[in-house]
């Protein structure tokens, strides 16, 4: 695993995926994102903080939705006339919740909703449970739990983006490599049409490349995919939870944004999505 920032990672438009203390899992300052971003000229930032609708989890009930939005909308005063910073959301995603993140999106603004499946308490793929669960079973029955949420969200409607789509395979490592998942394209495959069809932007998420996985989420043979699909709503974030993997691998994600053949990310401020152009350097 990898961490560090590389001359690539400045100069670059936006970091869509970030968390601060208001997620259970992350320990940095906003204030500090801020600073970092002016240094390497990063010109914009998401503050997407974990929201979780599973009571005993993590991020059920850890912060107010009031207590966010004023944290991120007051360091957006402060930084106005040197880093653009909005006020976004990730929220866990689990069909069997739908209904209330329905509802809680219905009734509080964000300038950006970021849905994401993640490893909850109990899952396959918890540290203890997963070589058990792994061995004797097939790829695709080994998938299955976590894929079957990712195309409940993709399918939902609820997002701008899907988050970090193949997460999966940070907690897979060692049973089960990356590189074993392209073997399988058909896996991923109704899941990428449900993002073209409905909307919903893909977003590749360069955290896997300082974890387990040492590849972004998703692979980038899925994110030409998605493009061939004819998708077209890219965002790129880091997932930084810690101050030192501010903005890390972001340059590698705007490159592979590139290479899909678009010139611009999508992005929401709060109203419609925006076209957010990618920089030549990055192609």
């Amino acid at each position: 695993m990898t961490t560090g920032i590389r001359p690539g990672d400045r100069d670059l438009p936006l970091d869509a995926h970030l968390h601060t203390r208001l997620s259970p899992d992350a320990d940095a300052d906003l204030d500090a994102y801020a600073e970092l971003a002016v240094e390497r000229r990063i010109a914009e930032l998401a503050i997407t903080d974990h929201l979780d609708f599973q009571p005993g989890a993590p991020a059920h009930g850890f912060a107010t939705f009031e207590e966010r939005e004023r944290v991120v909308r007051e360091a957006a005063e402060r930084w106005a006339d040197r880093v653009a910073i909005r006020f976004g959301i990730e929220i866990t995603s689990q069909a069997r919740y739908e209904a209330d993140i329905r509802e809680h999106l219905s009734r509080h603004a964000y300038a950006f909703v970021i849905g994401s499946v993640h490893v909850m308490a109990g899952s396959p793929y918890e540290a203890s449970r997963v070589a058990s669960f792994v061995a004797g079973r097939s790829l695709p029955e080994i998938l299955e739990p976590y894929f079957v949420e990712v195309l409940a969200a993709a399918r939902s409607g609820l997002f701008d983006a899907l988050g970090h789509l193949d997460f999966v395979k940070r907690y897979l490592v060692p049973h089960v490599e990356p590189s074993r998942l392209a073997s399988a394209p058909e896996l991923y495959e109704p899941i990428l049409r449900a993002l073209v069809d409905g909307g919903t932007g893909l977003e590749i998420n360069t955290s896997g490349l300082r974890q387990a996985a040492e590849e972004i989420y998703p692979a980038p043979w899925a994110v030409a995919r998605f493009r061939e699909l004819g998708g077209e709503r890219i965002s790129v974030g880091s997932d930084a939870h810690r101050l030192h993997s501010f903005g890390a691998f972001l340059g590698d994600g705007y490159r592979l944004a590139a290479s899909t053949g678009l010139g611009a990310l999508h992005f929401r401020r709060g109203g419609a999505p925006v076209r957010v152009a990618i920089p030549d350097g990055a192609a």
